[in-house]
This record gives C-alpha cells, sequence and structure tokens, in this order.
C-alpha cells in the first residue's frame, strides 16, 4: 500500500534539506529494505529535474569488503585503496548531494572483523569521506527496520509511525526557536555541565555555531560547535548505550586533562575501547559539543541518529571536527556518545559562563522557551 507520507518526506529532503535543482545529479546510498522511500525519492525527483544515481549496499556484504585488507602486510591494500580514491573523487566531481539511507539489520555484522582493516579503510578513504561531508550537500535518515524496532523496545508498526512522526516536523519553526540559543552560545565562553558521575568544563570561545533544523539529518533537532581543543578538564559518564563500529558500550566515562582523554572504561569491551581511542592523536580530542532538542525523541533507541536529537541531552565527541566548526582537531573517527539529563535520566545542569542556561532537561532563559516540551 502506498504511504503518501514518504512522498511528503522525499519532497522534504529534495526541495528543503538538500535545495536541489534542475539538471543536479544527486547519489541515493541506501539498502534495498528502504526500497519505498527510494522509489518516493526518484519519482519527486523527476517533478524537481535532478537526477537520481543509486548506489545499494547490505550491512553483510559491506564486512565481506574487508576481506582483501591484510594489516599485517597492508601495502597492497593501501595501493589498491588510493585507485578508489582516485576513482571516487573524480567521480565526485560531477555529483551535487547525496541521500544515505540507512538500512540497519544488524548493528554487529562488522563484529569480526579485524579492528586494524577498519581502521586502514577509514584512514585511506578519509579524504573522499570530507569532500563528501563538507563540500557537498547531504542529508541522512535511517529506514525503520524490525531489527531498528526491536533494539528500541517497540513493535514494527509502531516504530514506522514513530519514524513519520519524528521526521515530519516543522523544521522551519524549530529553526527560528534556535536562533536565540545560537546567539547566546556564538557569545558564550565556558560551558560546565555537571551530573551522575559528571562535571568538567571547557570553552567554545571563537568556534562557530551551527544550529540543525532538517538540513542534514532526519530527524533533527539539535545545535553543534565545538571545544577549544585543549581547554577541556574533568570527567563525564555518558548514561546512553553507544555502538561503533561493531562494538557496543555501556556507561562509558572519560577522565579529560587538557582536552585530552587520559582514562576510559566502559561496561564491557575495554579492549576495543582502548583500540578505539588510540586510532590516532585526534581520537582522544573532543571534535564536537552539541545539545538536542527534538522533544518528540524522550528516550535513547540506541541509534545515534535519534538519541542524539533527544529533547534534554546533549553529545561531546571524540574525534573529528566539523569544517563549519572546526577546532583544529582532526581523526579517522567522529563518535558521537549522548547524555540525556531529563529527571528520568538522573538529571543534570548546563552553565553558560557561570548561569545556568538548562537544568534536568529545561532551558531557563525566557528566550528559550520554544525550545522546551
Amino acid at each position: 500500500m502506498r504511504d503518501e507520507r514518504l512522498f511528503d518526506l522525499a519532497r522534504m529532503l529534495l526541495t528543503y534539506s538538500l535545495e536541489l535543482k534542475r539538471g543536479e545529479l544527486f547519489q541515493i546510498n541506501s539498502g534495498i529494505g528502504a526500497k519505498p522511500l527510494i522509489k518516493a525519492l526518484m519519482i519527486e525527483a523527476n517533478k524537481v529535474g535532478a537526477v537520481p544515481l543509486l548506489k545499494l549496499e547490505d550491512d553483510e556484504l559491506s564486512r565481506l569488503s574487508f576481506e582483501f585488507i591484510d594489516p599485517e602486510h597492508p601495502e597492497f591494500a593501501k595501493e589498491v585503496l588510493a585507485k578508489y580514491v582516485q576513482w571516487e573523487m573524480a567521480y565526485w566531481e560531477h555529483v551535487a548531494a547525496h541521500v544515505d539511507i540507512g538500512v540497519d539489520e544488524n548493528d554487529m555484522e562488522l563484529a569480526g572483523v579485524d579492528p586494524r582493516k577498519i581502521q586502514l579503510r577509514r584512514t585511506a578513504t578519509k579524504s573522499v569521506k570530507d569532500l563528501t561531508i563538507d563540500q557537498r550537500k547531504w542529508v541522512y535518515l535511517c529506514w525503520p527496520t524490525m531489527a531498528q524496532a526491536q533494539k528500541a523496545g517497540m513493535c514494527y508498526d509502531d516504530y514506522y509511525e514513530f519514524f513519520i512522526d519524528v521526521c515530519l516536523v516543522d523544521y522551519q519553526k524549530m529553526a527560528k526557536d534556535l536562533e536565540p540559543l545560537r546567539e547566546l552560545m556564538a557569545k558564550t565562553d565556558r560551558v560546565r555541565i555537571t551530573g551522575p558521575d559528571t562535571d568538567l568544563e571547557f570553552s567554545i570561545k571563537g568556534i562557530p555555531v551551527r544550529p540543525c533544523a532538517g538540513k542534514a539529518n532526519i530527524p533533527d533537532g539539535e545545535i553543534y560547535t565545538a571545544p577549544v581543543r585543549d581547554s577541556i578538564n574533568g570527567t563525564i559518564r555518558y548514561n546512553t548505550a553507544t555502538n561503533y563500529l561493531g562494538h557496543e558500550y555501556r556507561n562509558v566515562r572519560f577522565e579529560f586533562r587538557d582536552g585530552c582523554i587520559i582514562e576510559a572504561t566502559a561496561d564491557n569491551d575495554a579492549d576495543a575501547l582502548s583500540r578505539l581511542l588510540d586510532t590516532d592523536e585526534g581520537a582522544r580530542y573532543i571534535g564536537e559539543f552539541a545539545l538536542g532538542v527534538n522533544n518528540r525523541i524522550t528516550k535513547a533507541l540506541g541509534n545515534t541518529l535519534y538519541d542524539e536529537k533527544i529533547g534534554g541531552s546533549f553529545h561531546l565527541t571524540p574525534g573529528n571536527a566539523y569544517q563549519d566548526a572546526f577546532n583544529g582537531n582532526k581523526s579517522a573517527i567522529h563518535w558521537d556518545i549522548v547524555c540525556i539529563q531529563t529527571k528520568e535520566y538522573g538529571g543534570g545542569t548546563i552553565y553558560f559562563d557561570g548561569e545556568p542556561i538548562r537544568e534536568d532537561g529545561i532551558f531557563l532563559p525566557a528566550a528559550l522557551q520554544g525550545l522546551n516540551p
């Protein structure tokens, strides 16, 4: 049965998020499971005059694509990946944008892959990722799957309706409501965050502030900047589980000294955590600080795309900084880990230059009331 709301979503992605013009080429990266949305995108693209290029992906086949990499003798893999990068860079000269649709059937599909293989390929292809993220228009969303519904603790029908509801919000209103917060953050120097097993301080002075209201992620609802690279001191404990490169981590706790993570613990997979943070020098520094403001998302679902937008949350991200909020940190990783500060999750307070701005997930200044539930 045709769901007309998917055509509303496709139209929003193409005309609002990407602002595609007639004659522009754009790539759809997706799994075949999202076929209903892919069809809607292709039909709506024809109305705009934009030309879709389809690239189908699959978690299981992606795992097999690492087989040619021998971490003990990486010369051949580096040679092959250099050719791949050259081809991709030439391809993207002609492509204006991309829609990335995650179709996640098994978050642990890469768990059996040697982490050295993953790190080698990510490092070798970083220039392609930087180009497609920093120099091309893009939008990312996750198609609802049975696996994701199960992880969220919902039946599939309810999860599908949740997906539609949180994606089709009034992003123009959200953008307007975020503007006072952007202005406040732009003139803020010191940030302090307190909560259960959390007390840390850092500066955001001079780092650009970017509100996100439907232009890059769907669902959206966050505002991000980055800490001054060496300014973070203190401790933080994240209270949501996070999956990265096939490994799940719970109760991640970091201790910072002069911006660097000097101690890291989690309830499980300590070796994988250590390897991840040793990917390169930048992996132990923070590349993003963001506040979540999408109040239709109220609990952690185990999917970062949703969890980082939770109203009353924040994320402090080890790894690469975005070019449009750059603090000098470069890394092959960008690991968004979320901490929720609503009362149900233990509460917490965020201070800007000594003044409490958000307490237990609720913004306090009058100018920010539009962001509250």
